[in-house]
């Protein structure tokens, strides 16, 4: 996992561990540099995330260099005395949202039908999709003609809880993983053991401040088990929020007049995973056909019914559908140990990890006290 690819346009921000400071530094890049903005002002990525324009400020701030984008890009992760790149988000909520494109919204179905069978879904997918074809591609969430849909779903016997989060008023929106647990570039991503069925979920991830605003966009690899979630809904939190199952990065473009919302709107993912038996999938994701604008996506996960101090990053979901045969016709894709997975879209650089399982990941150890302690420590609260 030696290329590179980070934003190379636009103000970006970021995380790694210091080998100076034994503990985490804001970064952002400038000329093939990783350079240093922390300071007492800007001693976390949320800190610059709640100020009135934190695009200007990460462009004007002073700091130091790290070494070169490569070097830093390719230390090893979780060794303390080499500089490597972190999750970009720090104290931030990690949330999630589900089921918002149709492509995948079927499949959740199949899923569900399946009861995580995967010799079945073949079967269930044909008949769904005889019944339902393409109609629900264009369909706004919550409207008209998204009830009449479900009304003719509900006679057909095909109705399930995935569609009614997909097309029906609420979205799904769940916490993804535990503040300071997601991993970043170049780091392995975990697999629960239990699962034998389960794919990478590439997606744009906003981040959010604390009063709603969105500053910025990153990408994500929101690991699905498809076993797991598929027997049962109520496994939801067993099935996403595990060690190392979170992967965030490589950093966060910060909006300004070069890159926004309209651009994440517009976004093309591209997926690639490479797997150590030759095996290789290509899969894309195109935002333009998701069926909840992302802005609404984040209302209805941070506001007057819910707060949060520290801000969010969000997850917004994917249109990717693992239909392609792996090992054995009928039963989609699965990962094996050892597959490279990189998720990529223009202005946003690639997220890159390895998939091994979540018992064989680095342990999370570094918690919120952890930080606060190396920050005093260093003179940055």
């Amino acid at each position: 996992m030696n290329a590179v690819d980070l934003p190379k346009d636009g103000v970006v921000l970021g995380r790694v561990w210091s080998s100076d400071a034994q503990g985490p530094a804001v970064v952002t890049l400038r000329d093939g540099e990783v350079i240093d903005i922390t300071s007492k002002t800007a001693a976390t990525v949320r800190d610059i995330c709640e100020l009135d324009d934190p695009s200007g400020f990460v462009r004007n701030a002073s700091g130091r260099s790290l070494g070169s984008v490569e070097a830093v890009a390719t230390a090893p992760v979780g060794v303390p005395d080499r500089t490597h790149f972190l999750s970009p988000c720090d104290l931030q909520a990690i949330k999630a949202c589900g089921v918002t494109f149709a492509g995948s919204m079927v499949e959740r179905v199949i899923e569900e039908k399946a009861a995580g069978d995967p010799s079945k879904a073949a079967e269930i997918r044909d008949r769904i999709g005889s019944l339902i074809g393409d109609s629900l591609r264009n369909i706004e969430a919550g409207s008209e003609t998204a009830q009449l849909v479900k009304n003719a779903l509900i006679q057909e016997g095909l109705w399930s809880q995935y569609l009614e989060v997909g097309i029906g008023p609420d979205a799904e929106v769940f916490s993804k993983a535990q503040v300071l647990s997601s991993v970043g570039l170049g780091a392995d991503i975990g697999l629960h053991p239990i699962s034998k069925w389960n794919n990478p979920e590439p997606e744009i991830v906003l981040t959010v401040s604390s009063k709603g605003r969105i500053v910025g966009a990153t990408l994500g690899n929101d690991v699905n088990l498809r076993d797991v979630e598929g027997r049962s809904a109520l496994l939801l939190s067993k099935a996403k929020d595990n060690n190392a199952s979170c992967a965030i990065g490589p950093m966060i473009r910060l909006f300004d007049d070069t890159y926004g919302m309209n651009d994440v709107r517009n976004a093309e993912l591209t997926l690639t995973v490479r797997g150590e038996d030759g095996f290789v999938l290509n899969g894309r994701s195109s935002m333009n056909q998701i069926s909840r604008d992302p802005e609404n996506l984040v209302a209805q996960t941070i506001g007057r019914h819910h707060q949060y101090p520290d801000g969010i990053v969000l997850f917004l979901g994917t249109l990717f559908a693992p239909t392609e045969d792996r090992d054995h016709p009928g039963e989609g894709f699965t990962h094996k140990i050892g597959d490279i997975v990189e998720i990529s879209a223009a202005g946003l650089g690639t997220l890159r990890n390895r998939v091994k399982l979540s018992t064989e990941c680095r342990e999370w150890t570094f918690g919120a006290s952890h930080l606060m302690r190396n920050l005093a420590a260093r003179g940055l609260l």
